[in-house]
Parts: structure tokens; C-alpha cells; sequence
């Protein structure tokens, strides 16, 4: 299932890289600092939120889901029930409240049932939603809502394990601190198997 994944992209937002440049440099004036060393760094800023940090809201997660997807009951050997879990999925995110980035990893699973979708895609998927100034619950209930639409699992689920920039650099400073978090879609009496499956409680990226 593995495959080469293409990214269909959303209607693009307006975006005004000369003011969000301006912005930052002025900003950087109204906190007293002219450091030489920052000549330049509001282009460079403007530029890394346009094309990284926030390159996730030209995506259409939906379709990329859908673009993936394939008919499992046309496979030679059947995988309804089957379980896919893509463990360790690395990513970075930034807080749309501080702006700071957190980093860490994704475990995505589902029990198939007529319908599977490329390997390559769950990972594309999951970097789609976090390269947007979103909260990490939010990145979570996306993947899972995208990939629960198009599929139909039993269940499907994604757990975020992430470390804050804003717990870290500020605050309560608290290095080596991580935040879990689990969005689940299926029925009641599949959460075991499904928080098993995620590693849910384990710790870490695991």
C-alpha cells in the first residue's frame, strides 16, 4: 500500500508576504531590538509560515484521502478486519497561541473494512493538518475524520504524542514534559482493541 503520494491542493487564501515581512520587522523595532543580526528576518519569517508552517491550508485532505483510496474487496486475499497501524509519524506543528512549535510524533490505525488507503498517505495526511496554526486535539480529530469519511473502518483512530514549545521556552519551562492526545471514531466496544493498537498509555512515541 505503500505509494507515491499526490498532494491535491485547496483554493489558496490571500497571502501578502511584503506586509507580513513588514509586520515582523516592526514588531521586532516595538521590543527594542536593531541587532544587525536581524536584518532580513522578517522576509525570512514571512517565507518559512507561507511555504512550511502553514503550506497545510493549501492541501484538501479530503480529496488526498480519497485519491488513495482503493477497493479492498478487489485484492486477491481479503482484508476487511484487517488491522494498519503506522506508528512514529514525525511532525511539527505551531501553536496559534504563542506561535512556538511543538514536536513529536503520530501513531495512526484503522480496522479496515471494504475500503484501505496508501501508507504514504496516512504520513502526507497527518503533516497536511499540523503544518496549520492549529491545536494539537484539532490535528488529531481532522486526520481521523478524513480518513473515517472515506473509508468506513470499524474504527480509526490517532494518537499525538508532542512536546510544546510553549510548556518548554516559557512558562512552566517544563523540558522533557510531553502531551498525549487521542481522537477515536467507532464503535464502544472496539476502544480496547483500538487503545491497544495505538499504544495508548504506553508514553513516549511508542
Amino acid at each position: 500500500m505503500s505509494q507515491r503520494v499526490s498532494i491535491p491542493k485547496a483554493p489558496p487564501g490571500p497571502i501578502d508576504r511584503r506586509a507580513a515581512a513588514d509586520a515582523i520587522d516592526a514588531f521586532l523595532r516595538a521590543l527594542g531590538r536593531s541587532d544587525p543580526e536581524i536584518v532580513g528576518t522578517g522576509e525570512r519569517v514571512a517565507d518559512m509560515f507561507a511555504d512550511e508552517l502553514c503550506a497545510g491550508y493549501d492541501v484538501d485532505t479530503r480529496k488526498l484521502v480519497e485519491g488513495s483510496a482503493i477497493d479492498a474487496t478487489s485484492q486477491p486475499i481479503a482484508v476487511g478486519g484487517s488491522l494498519v497501524v503506522v506508528r512514529d509519524i514525525p511532525f511539527v506543528t505551531t501553536c496559534p497561541h504563542h506561535l512556538l512549535p511543538s514536536i513529536g510524533t503520530a501513531t495512526v490505525g484503522f480496522k479496515a473494512t471494504t475500503r484501505l488507503v496508501g501508507l504514504g498517505t496516512v504520513v502526507a495526511l497527518v503533516d497536511a493538518h499540523a503544518r496549520r496554526l492549529a491545536l494539537q486535539e484539532h490535528i488529531g480529530e481532522g486526520v481521523v475524520e478524513d480518513l473515517d469519511a472515506v473509508l468506513t473502518p470499524e474504527w480509526v483512530g490517532c494518537r499525538l504524542v508532542l512536546a510544546h514549545g510553549c510548556m518548554i521556552a516559557r512558562g512552566e519551562r517544563a523540558t522533557g514534559a510531553h502531551v498525549e492526545t487521542l481522537a477515536l471514531r467507532g464503535a464502544p466496544d472496539r476502544v480496547a482493541e483500538a487503545h491497544a493498537a495505538l499504544g495508548v498509555g504506553q508514553g513516549g512515541g511508542r
